[in-house]
Parts: C-alpha cells; structure tokens; sequence
C-alpha cells in the first residue's frame, strides 16, 4: 500500500505552537485535555500516513494505538480516493430522494456479516450505533437492560446505562431504568437474571471487552449467551465496534462460535480512518419497525453519501486486500512478541499479556506503571491507549498493514520502555 502523499498545513504563530494551542484547548475546549497534551510533550499532530503520524515539529510516531480505528491505518489511498470522488459531486444529500451511495455501501456491509443480518442503519458515531440498538429493542418490548461489567457501549445517556462503570454514570444519574450488571463471561449469572425477567429483556455484550482491558471470554460463551436469549426470549445485541471488521482476525467476533444476534453493531474501522460512521446491522424481524417507518428513528447527518463512501470503501479494501488474514498473522507475531518482552517482568510489574488478533492488552499491576509506560514509548515514538473501564491496562489496536520494519520498532521501544519503567517503579 502506497499512502497518498502528505500535503504539511502552513501557518503563523498565531494558529500554530503548542503552547498557543494549549491555551486555545484550555480557553474554548477542555482544560484537562490541554494538561494532559502539555503532559504528552506539547506536540501538535497535524499530518498521518499509514502507520505514522506526523507533528508539526518534523516528528513522526507508530501509531499502534487509534482506540480500534485505524485497521487500515490513516488515509488508505482507496478510501481517501473514495471520500474525495464524493466530496467533488455529493457529500450530503438533500434526503428527499432515494441516495445511491447508502444503499451500495449497505449491501458491501451486509455481504460481510453472518448470514440473515442483512438490514443496515448507518449513523455518525459508535454510540449512536447502541442507541438505535437499545431504540430497536424498546419497539419489541425489551425495555430491561442487561449488561456486563466491564462493558463498553458510549457515553450518551441510553448507550452510558450499557457502560457498567460507575465513575462515567454517577455524574450523570438516574440513567435507564431497569438496568442490570452481570459479571462478564459467566453465563450461569445471565441464566439466573433472565429467569426473573422473562421476554422484556435486552442483553449487550461484546465478543472480547476492549475498554474493559482486552477481556477475553471462555470458549463458547457467546454461543451460550445466544442460547440463553433464545430460550427465555431476550433480545441479543452483540457489540462489535471495536472487535469487528477485522480486529479480532475474523470479521466479526462472533464468527467463531456461529452466533447470529438480534443486533450487530459496527464502527470505528468501518470508517476506514477517513470518515466518522457506524452502523447497526439486524436481522429481518428484529430491523421490521424502523423498516416499516422510516422516521421512528433518525438523523440529520446519519448515512451521509460522505460517510457511506468511506465505509463502502473500507469494506471493500479490506475484502480485497484480505486485512482479515493479515490482521490474524499479524496479531499472532505480536501478541508472541509482547509476551517475549514481558516475560522477565511477569509476576512482578506485567500482571498478564492477552490479547486476540490486533486486540492486545498488557496488564500491569499498577495503574502508575500504564501511565509510566506510555510516557516512555511516546518518548520513544510511539503511540499506544489505555483502556478507559481497566486502568491497569495498557492496550494495542495497531493497523493490519504494519510491516516488519514497523513491528521491530515497536517491540524495541517495548522492551526499552519496559527496562525504564521497572527500575524506576519496581
């Protein structure tokens, strides 16, 4: 894959400089994101390509972090080319007429996903994808929410009551009603929680927790979970925002064990990391009432011709270039040489290393060490996230198009961190 060549922003000291921009943050945008920029080294990003973003000062970093967006890594020239076709004849539409661009970008997402999830609701933004779950749901009388712990559906008000983490729903209390926690990857609490509610359940579940640290569930719990819903007749949303398109070295993380939920719900790759898009996926009953209205549910900017060619064209680039299987190759080289450079560590400052195709979590046994260490590899050029649901875990969302090259690099500054951290923490 050759990146389209970068094109630097020009300008003044005025709109340039980190501290300039630090004060604008902290004056018009948030004061705790400009401390935590200054923290970062003050750098201003302003360019990306492949693996690499680029800063103002001339410094390019490894992206292997992203939070999950970038399985394509930045600006894959079939995507970009795509966005600028439609940008040059018809980014928006007037949502009178029938809209070509959606229903293609529809179809090259439903050939893709498990057999009978065939109806496609795009929208803007991964949270937005929930909603429109948990709206689907209400329409069937599922108005109980069951969730995991650990889960993470966004941060709206509907999507944040599927978000089982007090410190992001205190602030915002009362959420949902009729909302219930269950321990993630224990199927026998789910049984006994949908014994007592019957048929007005709604169960979210993601087929590996990202932001809950790379959680990876037992063999055969989704198909377990999936039974469960069956039986006591619950509706079964499946979240795959994170975990699908690739990620996990499948398509969808369901895949493995055959599931078919009620609600799949897909984003962040499906942008191709271009253009911000999401979308719900169901199956022909579950999909019958906003099929049947199509104004039950809606939004301005939802299926945009801009958005639905970057997501045609990051299903298709990922068919094509078979992303999957090198997500899956990649992954395994990875994970292996993560381990490889934690083992002196494990049992001391490395709690455990999981992790499932370009899904990779380091836990620590401190949350100090997490921030410590992404200091160091920034330091180091490289980028990395944490997981907003576990903070003693470092996560890894790289792109599948990373090359050996960019690997070495990686597992280097690794093990150079590391060594830094563990003399001075312990």
């Amino acid at each position: 894959m050759t990146a389209t060549p970068i094109t630097r922003p020009t300008g003044t000291g005025a709109d340039t400089g980190g501290a300039q921009v630090a004060r604008l943050y902290r004056k018009h945008l948030s004061s705790g994101r400009a401390v935590m920029g200054t923290v970062l080294g003050g750098m201003l990003e302003t360019a990306s390509e492949g693996a690499w973003v680029h800063t103002e000062d001339g410094r390019r970093y490894l992206d292997f972090g992203g939070y999950g967006v970038f399985i394509l890594g930045h600006r894959h020239p079939s995507v970009v080319a795509a966005v600028h076709r439609q940008v040059d004849t018809h980014p928006l539409a007037s949502r009178v007429f029938l809209e070509p661009v959606a229903a293609r970008a529809a179809q090259a997402l439903a050939e893709h996903t498990p057999d009978g999830l065939d109806h496609v609701h795009f929208v803007n933004s991964g949270t937005e994808a929930t909603e429109a779950g948990l709206k689907l749901a209400r329409t069937h009388g599922h108005t109980t929410l069951v969730t995991t712990a650990g889960g993470y559906h966004g941060k709206t008000l509907g999507a944040l009551s599927a978000t089982a983490n007090p410190k992001y729903q205190d602030p915002f209390q009362p959420l949902l009603p009729d909302s219930t926690v269950v321990p993630y990857g224990d199927t026998d609490a789910l049984a006994a929680t949908l014994a007592g509610l019957g048929d007005r359940a709604c169960v979210i579940v993601e087929p590996v927790q990202g932001e809950g640290g790379v959680r990876i569930p037992p063999p055969g719990y989704l198909t377990e979970v999936s039974r469960l819903c069956r039986a006591s007749g619950a509706f079964l949303i499946v979240d795959e925002i994170q975990t699908g398109l690739g990620r996990l070295g499948a398509w969808w993380g369901v895949d493995a064990e055959g599931v078919v939920p009620d609600v799949l719900l897909a984003g962040k790759g499906l942008s191709g990391g271009v253009v911000p898009v999401a979308a719900l996926i169901a199956t022909d009953e579950a999909y019958r009432p906003f099929s049947r209205d199509p104004y039950l549910h809606t939004s301005t900017f939802g299926a945009s011709p801009l958005a639905c060619a970057a997501a045609r064209a990051a299903v298709e680039t990922l068919d094509r270039e078979d992303i999957v299987g090198r997500a899956a190759l990649l992954g395994a080289r990875l994970l292996a040489g993560v381990r490889a450079a934690c083992a002196a560590y494990t049992g001391g400052l490395v709690h455990e290393v999981r992790g499932r195709g370009l899904l990779i979590g380091l836990e620590f046994t401190s949350e100090q060490a997490v921030g410590e260490l992404v200091l160091e590899l920034v330091g180091r050029g490289v980028l990395v996230n944490h997981s907003l649901n576990a903070g003693r875990v470092l996560r890894l969302t790289p792109p599948a198009i990373a090359g050996d090259e960019e690997v070495r690099l990686f597992l280097a500054a690794l093990a150079e961190a590391l060594r830094v951290v563990a003399t001075r923490i312990g």
